[in-house]
């Protein structure tokens, strides 16, 4: 089974992730977050495929999180209004994200990755 990884290469968690898959033969393939942000049908489904709440697919920590000040605003948003926001920028979405056909996550913990061996 090959994955869908999306990732920024700057971005150190990012670089983890992809060595451990790397080290593990994992095959994947790779796309830049921000080159080629996630669109509204892919976020709509891929957070009904995770089981995690939307909240989930923000980069909590990122800067344009904190510049748009969303940690007040998000929970005022709609889902559909959160997921337009997410689709119109990649920096705003969690990363690293792992997709297969039943199995979606976002940020790397290694046990939590494990599933993918």
């Amino acid at each position: 089974m090959k994955y869908l990884f999306l990732q920024y290469p700057k971005c150190s968690t990012c670089q983890k992730a992809k060595k451990w898959l790397n080290e593990n033969d994992i095959a994947y393939e790779e796309r830049h977050i921000v080159e080629n942000n996630p669109t509204e049908e892919e976020l709509k489904n891929w957070v009904s495929k995770s089981g995690m709440p939307l909240k989930k697919f923000f980069n909590t920590s990122g800067n344009v999180y904190k510049e748009l000040k969303l940690k007040d605003k998000l929970p005022q948003m709609s889902e559909e209004e959160q997921i337009k926001l997410l689709a119109s920028n990649g920096m705003l979405v969690k990363r690293p994200i792992i997709v297969s056909e039943d199995l979606v996550l976002t940020g790397f913990k290694q046990e939590e990755w494990e599933k993918l061996k």
